[in-house]
């Protein structure tokens, strides 16, 4: 007999799943309280930008169901938890969505049917839980935004929460991650809460000593572009590590997890001084736009016009959480400024120019910012923003363009982890 699966809370990472399980051949209900978001989904529109989530989504049609009657959860064999935990400036979680999520669909589960936290929780948040331990397990959530499809359909490795890891899971729990043909880790539930903390500290980690060493080319005449390939062909660093410079962390989720992590080590009485560290790295880099911005065009020209492309914290999401974009237009308030987005409303920064498209921003600009990498990004021509510019001063933090020939045609190009290219300098290696 074929298993239903519920998601409770059509989140992206819930609908995101929702999508992915259906994919696999299995009925999937999806549930939210929200009547108005439910409509919306029965109607084909997804409230989430993710590269190929759309295609998936009607791929399976037919297996997926939305709902806001949590009666219809009562026919699940197994019901995955995917509700949103928001976190505050600080970095601090709060749980009391999920709470609530729980206290209103515990009820309506069937007698034998597993429940699944799939939001990430605290060490320590699902043992504390009134339901028999038997049925209650913790999943690991692996979404990175504009890469979710991907990792929830052919997932690296699968790490699972249990009240007892050398118990037998059940039958529907152990069909339904089997479809996902990879690794099952069950560990107790302590571990596998942890076990995101400690992935997400691994990734931050990377990313400082990128930022570190990249910030220390931009001095000594090295280009951290020809590093990195050399260091990913080190075994023991590998050729997935994550050895990009940028302009700190955003977004959320890592922030929450560092804070995590401090807030433990403090109450347990370890050190956490590298984490901190990190913190410190991470608000330093936030900083390099404003700092080279004012350094290069704004201490020489105050009324400077500038204009600046992305507003979401990173490419292919609509979010701008702690995004390195917005921090630095608080700084210019007052200034001229025009802004574009290929998804985020420039609403969020009213008192801009809100532009049309990338050219119409760059039109009459004495600097150039690209603060978010959009693919959309990468086809703008240094001719063509040699025309319409007043100025020729390029920020370009990621890479996005290629520095060289901005630089042959006129330009100052200043990107991450190299010395600025001037006008007739072609010593610059582009990533574009």
């Amino acid at each position: 007999m074929k298993l239903t699966i519920g998601f409770a809370g059509m989140t992206h990472l819930g609908l995101v799943s929702a999508a992915a399980a259906a994919s696999k051949g299995f009925e999937v209900i999806g549930y939210d309280t929200d009547s108005k978001l439910i409509d919306a989904l029965n109607n084909g529109e997804l409230p989430v930008l993710e590269p190929g989530l759309p295609e998936l989504v009607a791929d399976n049609r037919k297996a997926l169901s939305f709902t806001a009657d949590p009666a219809a959860l009562g026919r699940c064999d197994l019901l995955y938890l995917a509700v949103d935990v928001p976190t505050d400036a600080e970095g601090r979680s709060d749980l009391d969505a999920i709470r609530r999520m729980i206290a209103h669909v515990a009820p309506v589960l069937g007698r034998e049917a597993a429940l699944v936290v799939l939001s990430q929780v605290s060490p320590g948040f699902t043992r504390a839980l009134a339901m028999p331990p038997e049925r209650l397990y913790y999943q690991v959530e692996t979404l990175v935004f504009g890469r979710a499809v991907q990792r929830a359909t052919t997932p690296e490795r699968i790490i699972l929460g249990c009240a007892d890891p050398e118990q037998a899971l059940p039958a529907a729990l152990a069909s339904y991650l089997a479809a996902f043909n990879c690794v099952v880790l069950p560990m107790r539930y302590e571990s596998a809460e942890f076990a995101k903390i400690a992935i997400n500290c691994c990734l931050v980690a990377s990313i400082t000593v990128a930022n570190t060493l990249a910030e220390l080319c931009e001095n000594i005449g090295a280009d951290w572009a020809e590093i990195a390939p050399a260091l990913k062909l080190d075994s023991r660093i590998g050729s997935y590590a994550y050895l990009t410079p940028g302009l700190g962390i955003a977004g959320g989720n890592l922030e929450r997890d560092l804070r995590t992590v401090i807030t433990l080590a403090d109450a347990e009485g370890t050190d956490a001084g590298v984490v901190r560290a990190w913190i410190a790295n991470s608000t330093r880099r936030k900083d390099w736009t404003w700092q080279v911005l004012n350094e290069m065009v704004l201490a020489k020209k105050p009324d400077a016009r500038i204009a600046i492309l992305g507003l979401a914290y990173k490419e292919n999401t609509h979010s701008t959480k702690n995004s390195p974009a917005i921090a630095l237009l608080d700084r210019l308030r007052g200034r001229m400024v025009a802004v574009h987005d290929p998804v985020v409303s420039a609403a969020v920064v009213p008192w801009a120019r809100a532009a049309s498209d990338p050219l119409d921003t760059a039109r009459d600009a004495d600097v150039l910012v690209i603060a978010t990498p959009w693919p959309q990004y990468h086809s703008l021509a240094a001719a063509e923003l040699a025309r319409i510019m007043r100025g020729r001063t390029i920020l370009d933090p990621y890479r996005v363009l290629d520095g060289k020939a901005f630089a042959a045609a006129g330009f100052v190009y200043l990107t991450l982890g190299a010395a600025p290219l001037v006008p007739g300098d072609t010593g610059l290696s582009s990533q574009a």
